[in-house]
């Protein structure tokens, strides 16, 4: 009898196809042309981050499903999984810094008016998150109207808050007021045996730091690159950016610190 290895009987897939890689490589499709060394890098770095906006969807969206359903581990394992992919996001920023403003600009003016500032999926993970501005969807006028739906799919369900306040709620914890929810946070912080739901508080806001130095990052990057200029989508640039350096996901629980 000839010796049997796993998976060679089909011989239906390979890594390749699996991966779709031959698909996935050939969408790296350079504007500039002579082609500017340095454009492959900004692609690559911006489809990367797609492709970790939509895993962090994902998790995220198991994570609130399973918190409205009551549950507190299976939530606080992908918000876990959710902070390692936001380190790297942070990480990728360093990569796209080896990129000096000479490089950039031989090839910025070509990306107008994509932007940034455009991505549906970022867009989706803050209201996801609880960052909820429905101006935003009109503002994205380049949207396809599949994507739009899922802009406004976004706003009218649970977001992450409402679905932490739910899985309070089934424990008893009264949530309904400012007040009560102060309450309920110090009884999580201050009773040993609710641990687990307090580790829920700190990994969501976990999330929020994370989400910030994201933030922070970005914006000096782009100061670095192109200073004050507008963005290439038409916002302000680094002007916009810096505006949302304040934003928080879970202003209530990092509120909570001053009064423990």
């Amino acid at each position: 009898m000839s010796e049997r290895h796993f998976g060679e009987e089909g011989a239906r897939l390979s890594y390749g196809s699996y991966l779709h890689l031959p698909e996935l490589l050939d969408q790296q499709v350079l504007q500039s042309d002579p082609a500017a060394h340095d454009e492959l890098l900004f692609i690559t770095v911006h489809q990367v981050c797609e492709l970790w906006f939509k895993q962090c969807l994902h998790e995220l969206g198991f994570a609130r499903d399973q918190m409205l359903a009551g549950h507190t581990f299976e939530p606080r394992k992908a918000l876990q999984r959710v902070h390692s992919i936001e380190q790297i996001l942070i990480e990728q920023v360093v990569v796209l810094e080896t990129m000096t403003p000479q490089d950039f600009l031989a090839f910025r003016a070509l990306l107008a008016p994509a932007s940034g500032f455009q991505s549906v999926q970022f867009r989706e993970l803050e209201f996801l998150s609880g960052a909820r501005d429905p101006a935003y969807v009109d503002r994205l006028r380049q949207a396809s109207p599949e994507e739009r739906e899922r802009m406004h799919a976004r706003l009218a369900e649970p977001s992450l808050w409402e679905a932490f306040l739910s899985v309070l709620a089934q424990r008893g914890f009264p949530v309904g007021t400012v007040e009560e929810r102060r309450e309920s946070f110090l009884r999580l912080a201050r009773e040993r045996e609710h641990a687990e739901l307090w580790e829920l508080a700190e990994a969501l806001l976990s999330h929020d730091a994370l989400a910030s130095q994201w933030r922070s990052r970005h914006v000096d990057m782009v100061e670095r690159q192109i200073g004050t200029k507008p963005g290439t989508g038409g916002s302000s640039g680094g002007e916009y950016l810096r505006s949302r350096l304040a934003m928080r996901y879970f202003p209530e629980l990092w509120e909570l610190r001053s009064y423990l």
